[in-house]
């Protein structure tokens, strides 16, 4: 019998024939890959439309992509129950499924931890796309913005362009700085040293100037003497500014104004 009179005679829609196996698997997939592809454009459309950032867009993208997963395995499922042979094969993946899981648990116990974390940080919300975080890495202290979070791994752009990929067991298992937070102001401290015989009011005077007039500066704090050490008095001139650069940017420049000023005020610096 060939395939055209299979067809005629009803095998196609027969799940007992290879034929109508095929055909079904076939028709599973497709409505697993659009149903999939519906979600991706439905999420890509609800965040063209949030012009005001009212949704949560990591939490969002990462709904998505279990939504998308759990299409296809719930997808499998139901053509493993439609499908008589393969639901012949249910004893023996029970009598399989112990052994399979411990060997699975033991080679991919790092993927499950990460895709634990991620969901765990999905939950918490400790960060989302687009925040400024200090954390540890193996290359030291880094800072950066995060780009991307996925269900095993964070992606970090440093302020050098470089990119840090970080497995969420990682993230969710350190301190981490979040610099964005609701309010981005950040304080900016300049530690300035002065000998003993030096002014110390004529040098507080002048860097309260000098940040005065610095447009990287938002609000001038004060600047008192926070130590006395063998070589001189330290004076530590507070101020904020707009966010996390601005105010490396404001210490930077508040550093080299102070030491062409006190050079030129015979105010020497230890």
């Amino acid at each position: 019998m060939n395939i055209l009179e299979q067809i005629k005679g009803g095998a196609l829609a027969d799940t007992k024939t290879l034929l109508g196996a095929v055909f079904y698997a076939i028709v599973f997939g497709f409505i697993a890959w659009l149903t999939g592809r519906a979600l991706r454009l439905a999420v890509q459309r609800v965040l063209a439309s949030d012009t005001h950032d009212r949704v949560d867009r990591t939490a969002v993208h990462f709904l998505a992509q279990l939504a998308r997963f759990g299409v296809y395995i719930f997808a499998f499922i139901s053509y493993a129950h439609l499908v008589p042979a393969l639901s012949g094969l249910g004893r023996a993946w029970l009598t399989g499924v112990g052994v399979i899981s411990v060997i699975v648990g033991l080679a991919a116990q790092n993927t499950f931890g990460n895709l634990i974390a991620g969901i765990s940080l999905l939950l918490y919300r400790p960060f989302k796309i687009g925040d400024r975080l200090q954390l540890t890495a193996p290359t030291g202290l880094e800072t950066g913005t995060v780009e991307s979070l996925s269900l095993g791994y964070t992606l970090l752009r440093t302020d050098d362009n470089r990119r840090v990929v970080i497995p969420n067991s990682v993230m969710a298992g350190q301190t981490t700085v979040n610099l964005t937070g609701v309010d981005r102001r950040a304080v900016c401290l300049v530690p300035i040293g002065i000998s003993y015989e030096a002014d110390i009011d004529k040098a507080r005077a002048i860097l309260l100037e000098l940040a005065g007039k610095n447009s990287k500066a938002q609000l001038v704090v004060d600047c008192p003497v926070t130590q006395l050490s063998s070589s001189g008095v330290v004076l530590t001139l507070e101020a904020w500014s707009m966010d996390a650069p601005t105010a490396v940017a404001l210490k930077s420049d508040l550093l080299e104004q102070a030491k062409k000023r006190f050079a030129a005020e015979g105010i020497k610096i230890t």
